[in-house]
């Protein structure tokens, strides 16, 4: 979306190092971005004039021009035609899905089980830790652990430490899970206000990326060429008990990375 204001150059300047370094490329869409881009646009005209912070914000014919325009855009950067998407904000709902799959695009991994009052309205809940056949896509839910006091955290660089991650991935190859969605953001390695590493951050990722790499029964795969499989489990399987000394160390290690880092 960034291209509705500076060109497809601005998406290549993105893709060309992920595919340069052998990574999968697939659609994310933020339509924030439609209020910031010229009402003249094709895109703008094409909807209407409508925007909105959520692609589940617009009705079903509206987001098929949306991800039709992200698709060709995105190829247009260099990306092969994707077959995977999350919604900005994990802001989709079931309309999003079968828009999805109307426009080809058989996956979707905006269903959030870990985030409780989120912006995605997709018609699951939390028990639904496993891809699984909704509204004619595979969804594929973001990873989750459980705990102290029953609740679930879900699966991101910066809300969950090295140890807790690498003990879910334990968890999910033990109980058959076929895959373990992790999100992070390029961002949350550096304080771009003060043009700062985050080193506790960094430190985190590459024990991570260490750890999977040593993880017998784990790899790491791409929807191009190796996307989840649907599977059936109990769902009190899927989700990797509470840990009381990981959650207490991890409480600490946040506030050291916001004293230190802001």
């Amino acid at each position: 979306m960034p291209a509705l204001l500076w060109g497809v150059a601005a998406v290549e300047d993105v893709v060309g190092p992920i595919l340069a370094r052998g990574h999968d490329v697939q659609l994310h869409l933020h339509t924030e971005w439609l209020e910031l881009a010229d009402a003249g646009h094709p895109l703008r005209r094409e909807l209407g004039g409508a925007t909105g912070r959520n692609i589940k914000d617009f009705t079903f014919e509206q987001q098929c021009a949306l991800i039709d325009w992200a698709r060709e855009t995105l190829m247009s950067a260099g990306a092969a035609a994707p077959v995977a998407f999350r919604a900005g904000n994990y802001g989709a709902s079931d309309t999003t899905l079968q828009a999805l799959a109307h426009c080809g695009i058989g996956y979707d991994t905006s269903h959030t089980p870990g985030i409780a009052e989120g912006d995605c309205a997709i018609a699951l809940g939390p028990e639904d830790r496993v891809p699984l056949r909704h509204q004619g896509v595979t969804e594929v839910p973001i990873g989750c652990i459980a705990t102290v006091g029953g609740g679930v955290r879900h699966a991101q660089i910066t809300a969950l430490s090295a140890r807790e991650m690498v003990r879910a991935l334990r968890h999910a190859r033990d109980a058959g899970k076929p895959c373990f969605t992790m999100v992070s953001h390029s961002f949350e390695l550096v304080n771009r206000r003060r043009g700062k590493v985050n080193r506790i951050v960094r430190s985190r990722f590459e024990r991570l990326c260490g750890a999977i790499a040593r993880m017998k029964g784990v790899r790491t795969g791409t929807y191009a060429a190796d996307p989840p499989g649907v599977v059936a489990l109990d769902p009190a399987e899927t989700l990797a008990p509470a840990d009381a000394v990981a959650e207490t160390l991890r409480i600490a290690e946040q506030l050291a990375s916001n004293t230190l880092y802001g």
